[in-house]
């Protein structure tokens, strides 16, 4: 048997029934603003974890590292829950699990451990996934075709309405003090070092307790809201004669959102430190975290501005320019210093804005069935925040913070091919 590449003309699972939708899509949008606002609180915790546990770059980058590893190990079994229960148990499922990952914060800053932080992200992730597994297919879904990418970008605005707000109240209200000097934290016995980092991590408890109880009122709401089922991509009672892998705009798509992801989580998580460099801003932490919100703010302007613009430019040529731009302000930043170097690295934000959704729409174009177990695969490539961002920071602790980020230069060079060649609709088929 032989492998062979030809176009397929598959009609994707959107639908157009003249139904009002509105209602239904305003509802699952919350979750995207709770999913963005709790996922950008990694960058308050990566300075704040860093300076308590006295980690260097390597070490503190394992947050984003533990984070982003669950969704790869989560995202393809949740793939699998929405095919057994459907998508808004899934949804209420994720909802649940993200609460109890909240509320073992608690425990964690009591202690305090940093290992025990790591399991409290991991289980705040996996139920996470499960959003992403569900959600976005769900939108991109829930109307016509033509307008899927517009529709998710606008969903998508919101998730990053969630990014901006959660680093400035993170950095107000987990940064709130200033912590000690790395030299006067190892110049402390061993019981006045944990008292001071009992003091230090306890700042983290009433958010993350506030956070947890608002998690779980969502999940009640949402299951007591009335979610369309939509048959064709959930009817799963014949065999499907098919696999993911057969589809070449998925695969490159998974390959799209792995470098994104990881470029976005790697400037992002970097920010607090970087601004606070003596040659970049000469700034404090505190400050600093209040400056990342207009990284992500960049992010949910430019969603707003996409969803606009693909109601009539192809998303493809849209998210090609957006990478050919986005690399383009990383090198300005790498080359300059001050204020500069500054604003250059955080209007990548903007450019960011349209790349995951319009990936993750592009990706899932003509899979039907699939569309569930397609969605894991690509929120399973989402662990590209976890290595990414982990590889950056053993470059920082060699050649310095400044010249690191040049690798996320090298991921939005693959968006732009994507853009503009990978994601051409194209199946592999048995031939003989």
């Amino acid at each position: 048997m032989a492998q062979t590449t030809v176009s397929t003309t598959s009609v994707t699972a959107g639908i157009d029934s003249g139904q009002d939708y509105r209602r239904p899509l305003a509802m699952v949008t919350t979750l995207f603003f709770m999913w963005g606002f709790l996922t950008s609180l990694n960058d308050i915790l990566i300075p704040h974890l860093k300076s308590v546990f006295d980690l260097n770059y390597a070490k503190a980058m394992l947050i984003q590292f533990a984070f982003f590893t669950s969704y790869f190990v989560f995202s393809l079994p949740s793939g699998k829950l929405i095919d057994a229960v459907g998508y808004k148990k899934a949804m209420v499922a994720g909802l649940f699990t993200m609460g109890f990952g909240a509320l073992l914060f608690l425990p964690a800053a009591s202690v305090p451990s940093f290992p025990f932080f790591l399991t409290a992200l991991i289980v705040l992730a996996a139920g996470m996934t499960i959003l992403q597994v569900s959600a976005n297919p769900y939108v991109a879904i829930l109307g016509p075709e033509k307008t899927a990418a517009s529709r998710l970008n606008l969903a998508q605005a919101f998730n990053s309405l969630g990014t901006t707000i959660g680093p400035k109240l993170g950095g107000l209200l987990i940064l709130s003090s200033a912590p000690l000097a790395v030299e006067v934290m190892r110049q402390m016995s061993a019981p006045d070092l944990q008292v001071y980092r009992v003091q230090q991590a306890s700042s983290v408890k009433v958010p993350y307790l506030v956070f947890a109880l608002a998690l779980m009122a969502l999940a009640v709401a949402i299951a007591l809201f009335k979610l369309p089922r939509i048959a064709s991509v959930e009817q799963r009672d014949g065999a499907v004669h098919d696999s993911i892998w057969r589809h070449s705009h998925l695969v490159l798509g998974a390959v799209g959102i792995f470098v994104y992801v990881g470029a976005e989580v790697s400037i992002g998580s970097f920010l607090v430190n970087y601004f606070s460099q003596p040659d970049i801003g000469n700034i404090s932490e505190k400050v600093a975290s209040g400056l990342v919100s207009f990284y992500w703010g960049g992010a949910m302007v430019g969603r707003f501005i996409g969803s606009a613009l693909q109601q009539k430019i192809s998303p493809n040529k849209i998210l090609g320019v957006a990478a050919m731009v986005a690399s383009l302000l990383v090198v300005a930043s790498m080359l300059t210093f001050g204020h500069v170097a500054m604003w250059t690295i955080i209007a990548v934000g903007l450019f960011n804005s349209v790349m995951f959704p319009t990936i993750f729409t592009l990706a899932i174009e003509g899979l039907g069935p699939l569309t569930g177990d397609g969605s894991g695969l690509l929120v399973a490539a989402i662990v590209g925040g976890a290595i990414i961002p982990e590889l950056q920071g053993l470059l920082a602790d060699r050649i310095g913070i400044h010249h690191a980020f040049f690798l996320p230069i090298l991921c939005y060079f693959y968006i732009a091919f994507y853009a503009f060649v990978g994601s051409r609709r194209k199946v592999a088929t048995q031939t003989a």
